[in-house]
């Protein structure tokens, strides 16, 4: 049995946040949590509030238990972009994108 929990319209560039998630995939839940704890991205926190929500989803609608839980699956989708003009000088105009992202998490107990 799995569960998971997905964090939308995060606005942090994908690219950013595929670097930390990286660091958690295939860990217990317990040393992911332990290195997002200490990782000074800013996407750190997010990621450990996602994983915190797969877990709390695990214990109650699947009754799972928390100490033998990992993380099978973790992905960050390219969410809507939006884009804002930078006024420059002479009348011109630069496009600045701020890119958003879909992170998911799945964690899954061991032995299945």
């Amino acid at each position: 049995m799995e569960a998971k929990a997905v964090a939308r319209y995060i606005r942090l560039s994908p690219r950013r946040v595929r670097q930390v998630i990286d660091l958690i995939r295939g860990k217990s839940v317990k040393e992911a949590s332990a290195i997002l704890a200490v990782s000074p991205q800013r996407s750190a926190r997010v990621i450990a509030k996602v994983l915190k929500s797969a877990v709390a989803n695990a214990e109650h609608n699947y009754e799972l238990d928390a100490d033998r839980l990992y993380v099978a699956r973790a992905y960050v989708d390219e969410g809507p972009t939006w884009k804002r003009y930078q006024p420059r000088a002479m009348g011109r105009a630069n496009l600045r994108r701020k890119r958003t992202s879909h992170i998911t998490v799945v964690v899954k107990e061991k032995g299945d």
